[in-house]
């Protein structure tokens, strides 16, 4: 079993997408704690920070049901990502887990938590100009996937959308279009 300053140690050096798959299968089996797993992505070394970060995302979107009672813990993190590399991971997670396909039991806990703090924190990173643009369009589509549970979303989403794809890369234009289109604001 693996303990939080093993872990710790094991992701102090360079990884690469083999070895979080295979760390991330040893920590499944386990049943490493995801709040220990969730806290070392707020790590002083953010090479460690992203790398654990890395590993929680891939545990997420493997069976994000297996982690239902560790989500509202997760969602209450969010406001607390500075490291930038660790924010990529945190909205590809919050991309998926609000998405419409994501597994009934994600939807009804979701359900059930205030995430108006979590799409407040997601605005704050789509405006933010420092924060990556992979980020930002993790971002929009999440802040999408709430937009009928927070009915301000839809405007607001498409004014930050707008605003992005004035100078946007080929990337924020085209996710951009899909999105605005969706919103009907096209």
């Amino acid at each position: 079993m693996l303990t939080s300053d093993e872990l710790i140690k094991e992701i102090s050096t360079t990884m690469v997408k083999a070895r979080v798959v295979k760390l991330s299968a040893i920590l499944k089996k386990q049943q490493f704690a995801i709040p220990d797993l969730i806290n070392i992505t707020f790590h002083p070394d953010k090479n460690i920070a992203f790398r654990a970060a890395w590993i929680l995302e891939n545990l997420f979107l493997q069976q994000p049901e297996i982690y239902l009672e560790n989500l509202e813990y997760l969602i209450s993190r969010v406001k607390d990502v500075v490291n930038p590399s660790c924010k990529r991971h945190y909205a590809k997670i919050l991309m998926h887990i609000t998405s419409p396909k994501a597994p009934a039991s994600i939807q009804q806990k979701l359900s059930e938590i205030d995430l108006e703090p979590v799409v407040e924190q997601l605005f704050d990173w789509m405006i933010d100009p420092k924060v990556l643009i992979a980020v930002k369009v993790f971002v929009s589509e999440a802040l999408f996937n709430m937009r009928r549970r927070y009915s301000w979303v839809t405007e607001e989403l498409a004014n930050q959308i707008r605003f992005l794809m004035r100078d946007g890369t080929a990337a924020i234009q085209s996710r951009g279009k899909k999105l605005l289109k969706a919103l009907g604001r096209a």
